[in-house]
């Protein structure tokens, strides 16, 4: 049994549209927030917390909504094909809205006095026009809600396209693959961010219509190859076919037949569940405050050091999905937890004094270790999903994981508050990380079942 990577590479096409996506917006809709419209930071993390809130709810739904459709099409293409379309016209609409209120924050002459005064004048400035005229504001959130929603909708059936055309035993590898497809669009977006330049200070008032508009082009490319070359309800049956030759399949004799899990199994996925929950924890509570404390507390330049863990991550991916289908995916995740755990834990000890490029390597050990469990925590879930619940089940993952994406900068954040972020920063990414490891240790299921090699005479297609 082997994995057919240009299959999965196709079907890939959905996440590196759904990344690209994700690094576009999370690169500009707070510069848009904040400097066009002048919010309040409370104001603008709320706003952008918005994806994870709706995802919680959103995914698990839309997941099992598609379990259930039966299209010529196939589960989950419709889903795509819908979400696509509406999130990048959306996306589009968008940066329409922000070159309106431009528009008046230019005849204001707010950025020509943005060079002289101060950045809290500035905002204040803006923010009083916004309030002033709060039209532009209110479509922008409208269709900004539009844009999550449609997002929400595929990102589930996307995701739980790989294991329907994949069989078990090869997800951990398929898996690796769909993971580098996402690091693809997110680092073409990157691209075009440095290409229209949108990152440097003095560019704070640009229209972004032009940078929106070649990311959406990124997204509709990804789309169409998706469109022309995948074939859903075929090779979904191909797997169905090749999974009952090999004796793994889990499609019910009788059809409309429920599978229930058993007390074990449901016991492992609230265990696996909870293990996803912890890490992202850990992990969140890490990168999305690592600029903050780079800068303020170790005086370090953060932006290569995150471009070093990236890219340990996705060198990493190919490999991991092979150990895994060697040794196994808890192993392999456990080892993957003490990798990173590992890495955090050496982040407590470096401090303003220490050569910044000690930390390259340390985010190197990250960027090793979240991959290793990356790779093959999803498998797992979905491992335990019956036919037909796949997309129920990554419903599931992606409920855990956005759930403490939510948490962790609320948790973690407190703390930095009252203990200081110097003390805490590190030492509860370790925490939880550990945490994770616990659960995980008392997982019994998921792991994927080996398949015996078929003998010569088998290959030859000998005997009666």
């Amino acid at each position: 049994m082997k994995l057919n990577y240009k299959r999965v590479i196709l079907v890939g096409m959905a996440f590196f549209l759904i990344s690209a996506f994700w690094q576009a917006y999370d690169a500009i809709v707070p510069l848009i927030l904040t400097n066009h419209f002048g919010l309040p930071q409370t104001f603008s993390g709320v706003i952008m917390s918005l994806d994870n809130i709706l995802a919680v709810f959103m995914l698990p739904i839309f997941g099992a909504i598609s379990d259930k459709v039966n299209s010529k099409f196939g589960r989950r293409t419709p889903f795509i094909f819908i979400g696509t379309i509406i999130a990048t016209v959306s996306f589009m609409a968008l940066s329409f809205i922000d070159n309106y209120q431009l528009s008046f924050v230019i005849a204001e002459n707010i950025p020509e006095l943005a060079k002289e005064g101060t950045e809290e004048f500035i905002l204040k400035t803006t923010y009083e026009l916004t309030l002033s005229n709060p039209l532009p504001l209110i479509g922008f959130l409208a269709t900004l809600l539009v844009v999550l929603v449609a997002m929400a909708t595929f990102r589930s059936p996307a995701v739980a396209l790989m294991p329907d055309v994949t069989p078990k035993p090869l997800r951990s590898k398929a898996n690796a693959v769909i993971n580098l497809m996402g690091s693809a669009g997110g680092i073409t977006v990157l691209i075009l961010g440095i290409v229209f330049a949108t990152s440097k200070k003095e560019n704070a008032y640009m229209p972004y219509i032009g940078y929106i508009g070649a990311v959406s082009a990124v997204m509709l490319l990804g789309f169409v190859i998706f469109l022309v070359f995948v074939r859903e309800k075929k090779w979904a049956e191909e797997m169905e076919k090749q999974s009952s030759e090999y004796g793994i399949s889990d499609e019910p004799e009788n059809p409309g037949e429920k599978h229930k899990l058993s007390p074990a199994e449901f016991r492992s996925l609230i265990l696996i569940l909870a293990s996803v929950a912890l890490w992202f924890i850990g992990y969140n509570s890490i990168t999305s405050k690592y600029s903050v404390y780079a800068t303020n507390i170790l005086g370090f330049d953060f932006n290569l050091t995150l471009i070093v863990a990236q890219a340990a991550a996705i060198v990493s991916y190919i490999p991991v999905g092979l150990i895994s289908s060697k040794f196994g995916r808890k192993k392999t995740i456990l080892a993957g937890v003490l990798i990173l755990a590992t890495a955090f834990f050496i982040g407590v000890f470096i401090t303003p004094e220490t050569p910044q490029i000690i930390m390259y390597p340390v985010f190197a050990l990250a960027g090793v270790g979240w991959a290793t469990i990356n790779v093959n925590s999803f498998p797992m879930v979905v491992e335990l999903a019956k036919h037909g619940d796949t997309g129920k089940y990554t419903g599931y993952y992606y409920t855990a994981s956005m759930a403490a994406q939510i948490v962790a900068p609320i948790l973690s954040g407190f703390l930095y508050d009252i203990i200081g972020m110097r003390y805490v920063f590190f030492p509860f990414g370790v925490l939880f990380v550990l945490f994770s490891f616990t659960t995980m240790l008392f997982v019994k299921h998921g792991d994927s079942k080996m398949i015996e090699k078929k003998s010569v005479l088998e290959h030859l297609d000998v005997g009666d």
